[in-house]
Parts: C-alpha cells; sequence; structure tokens
C-alpha cells in the first residue's frame, strides 16, 4: 500500500480534534470518499485504531466504546464507569447524541438492560447530566452529606441507597471533595 504512516503521525498528531474534522471534510469533497474508510483498507492492528479514533469526535469515540463495553456476553462496567463518571454534563450530552446518531439506539436504555442495582442507578443519575457544576463548597452540605455516606455504610438505613447516589452523580467535584475529606 502506498500509505505514508509516518505522514499519517506527522498531520494527525498535531493537530486539534477541530482541526481533524476539517481535515476530514476536505479530503470527502475532494476524494468524494470517507478519509476513514480509505485508511482502513491500508492500516492495521493498534496503529490503524489509534488514527481511527484520532478522526472520531471525542464524544463519537467514547459513544463507541460504551458500545463496545455492552456488546455480546458480559459487560466491562469498569469502562462504563470511566467514561461516564468523569465527564461533564455537556459531554455527557454529546455521548447520548453520539451514541443515538452511530447505533440508533438509546445510551441510557442499554446502560439499564447491561447494569443492574446500585451500578445501574448511579448510571443512570449520571447520564441525567443535571451534576451541578459550580466551584462553590458548600461546608454544611459536606458535613451532612459525609454523615449519611457514614450511615449507609453502616447499613443503618437499611438498603435506601438513594441518597447515597444522589450525593455521588449529582453533587459538583468540588463539593465531593469537600464531602470525601469530611468523611474522613
Amino acid at each position: 500500500s502506498g500509505t505514508n504512516e509516518k505522514k499519517i503521525i506527522e498531520v494527525l498528531s498535531s493537530r486539534t480534534s477541530e482541526q481533524r474534522q476539517q481535515i476530514k471534510q476536505k479530503y470527502k469533497a475532494l476524494y468524494n470518499k470517507e478519509m476513514e474508510e480509505d485508511l482502513k483498507g491500508d492500516l492495521s492492528g493498534n496503529f490503524e485504531k489509534a488514527v481511527l479514533a484520532l478522526l472520531d469526535l471525542p464524544c463519537e469515540y467514547e459513544a463507541r466504546e460504551l458500545r463496545k463495553a455492552m456488546k455480546g456476553a458480559g459487560t466491562d462496567e469498569s469502562l462504563l464507569i470511566e467514561i461516564l463518571c468523569t465527564r461533564n454534563n455537556k459531554e455527557i450530552i454529546n455521548i447520548k447524541e453520539a451514541y443515538k446518531r452511530l447505533f440508533d439506539r438509546d445510551l441510557e436504555s442499554d446502560v439499564k438492560s447491561d447494569t443492574s442495582g446500585s451500578l445501574q442507578k448511579i448510571l443512570v443519575m449520571v447520564l441525567e447530566a443535571t451534576r451541578d457544576e459550580t466551584q462553590q463548597v458548600n461546608a454544611e452540605l459536606a458535613e451532612q452529606d459525609a454523615s449519611d455516606l457514614y450511615k449507609v455504610r453502616e447499613g443503618r438505613w437499611g438498603t435506601e441507597e438513594l441518597a447515597f447516589n444522589v450525593v455521588l452523580a449529582k453533587r459538583s467535584y468540588s463539593q465531593l471533595k469537600a464531602t470525601f475529606q469530611a468523611y474522613e
């Protein structure tokens, strides 16, 4: 094949995601075909995976990874957690939209059918994309949340882990940090 791998690395790795999207559009305009399809035939292995990942929008890449994590037998729960629990509200919304666009499936429905129990509840809450994104920390709330989390852990709330899930899925990251410090 006539693919210059060094040139591909040089061009794609030195551009932003937005610039790579523009390159893809220009390629399609010039050659009337998708850049990814041409590269798929010429590349292989992890190099191919890396190049194709670079050509995706971040939300598309994450949607593909989530689909892989839930497709077939078994679910890669740690990947679901890694992607969904580390994104802000806008990123979650973009991932959900990309998932729908790429697979014509609803991400929340797939998460519900592939997970269960506490993990399912917290991931569904995270997918609502309603986490507080302010930076202010309410010290009293941190103390109260820490106390509630302790009670849940001690089993004094029976199986009622809703409060626990709300704290983890809805509080801002700075508020969570304060809560965990208060918990210690």
